[in-house]
């Protein structure tokens, strides 16, 4: 495993005035790139052949290199290459999946924004379950077994993939016939979990914990838009009847959001909250954006599924601000530009070794 400590001792050989923001060509990218170039860094990606063609269209890319796949970022000689240019890793969820949590927890030597100990409590439900309970966040019930099925549930499954695979089930039968349909690898399939359906209306507040001042700060939020649920719920009860189409979650965009001003203080407690927990379960904890994937009910009270412990897709809405960071910030501040800002400030204050690991 690569030890805060094996970090520490890159950083020393870091020269901290010419840091080069380095990301995979995907999910967040142009966002983050532009986030470093308004910090003043250098950036760069590491992208397919395909995904390179499309990046280097765009002006706020400083430089790419061109990989096989993107797991090749774990060779040695590419590690090198990124020791040598002063390099911190960005991870984004294309990050986590092409190159996978526990690769970069046990080979990855390039400092990387945050504590990388949290994607195994994001990526493991039952870590993540122990981690919302512990921060005293109401959850959805869930059912250790398919025959226990009582009620409207929602079967997911690991990974970042933007919902692929999830479907409701009503009863043990159903669960079945729709698990046997599903287009998932067998090993996938066998690592679902099964939640009760909570009837609300879906928040993703997008959070950034600096812990320089310890502040944690409300950059934005989003709704997904999923195909082809948000499809179907178009069509007019009467045809929907009509229609044998089974309602699935693929995210395919993103839609602003703002929260009612009263339940601003409940969320900031919420998000508090995640941080002191994760200090006590994966030390030094929590570090830099994440997101919590949650519904408000009729009776205004949260209630968590997911963390997301980076930045997240819902966040390219507001490459120029949203409405709450235009508050905190008297000029354009992304999440990816926040991250620079973090790194930057460390830099400035000698602490780099405070916000990368």
């Amino acid at each position: 495993m690569v030890t805060i400590g094996d970090i520490g001792e890159v950083l020393e050989g870091y020269d901290p005035d010419n840091i080069e923001i380095c990301t995979l060509g995907s999910h967040t990218a142009l966002q983050i790139t532009k986030g470093a170039r308004d910090e003043g860094f250098r950036n760069l990606l590491i992208c397919t052949e395909k995904s390179a063609r499309f990046y280097r269209r765009w002006p706020v890319v400083d430089d790419i290199i061109i990989v096989d796949h993107y797991r090749d970022i774990l060779d040695q000689e590419m590690q090198d290459m990124l020791l040598a240019r002063n390099a911190v890793l960005i991870p984004h969820g294309s990050f986590i999946e092409y190159v996978g949590a526990k690769n970069i927890i046990e080979k990855l030597k390039v400092p990387m924004l945050g504590n990388r100990m949290v994607l195994e409590w994001e990526s493991n439900r039952k870590k993540e379950k122990k981690w919302l309970k512990k921060s005293a966040l109401k959850i959805p019930g869930e059912f250790k077994s398919p025959k226990d099925i009582d009620k409207l549930v929602i079967i997911k499954f690991p990974g970042a993939k933007g919902g692929e695979g999830y479907f409701l089930a009503k009863d043990e039968e159903e669960f079945h016939r729709k698990l046997e349909k599903i287009n998932l690898p067998e090993d996938v399939k066998k690592e679902y979990t099964i939640q009760e359906y909570v009837i609300g209306t879906r928040f993703y507040p997008h959070f950034f914990y600096s812990p320089l001042d310890d502040e944690v700060e409300l950059l934005g939020m989003d709704i997904r838009y999923e195909s082809n649920i948000d499809g179907l719920a178009r069509l007019p009860n009467v045809i929907q009847k009509e229609v044998d189409v089974e309602p699935l979650y693929v995210v395919t965009g993103n839609l602003p959001v703002i929260l009612r001003e009263s339940l601003l203080p409940d969320l900031m407690k919420l998000g508090r909250n995640l941080v002191e927990s994760s200090k006590k379960l994966f030390k030094p904890g929590l570090i830099g954006p994440f997101c919590v994937e949650m519904i408000c009910t009729p009776e205004l009270e949260f209630v968590c599924f997911e963390i997301s412990a980076r930045i997240v897709a819902g966040t390219n809405l507001f490459i120029h601000g949203s409405t709450y960071s235009k508050i905190l910030y008297d000029e354009p501040m992304s999440c990816g530009r926040r991250i620079c800002r973090e790194i930057k400030t460390a830099g400035e204050r000698n602490k780099l070794d405070k916000v990368v690991y």
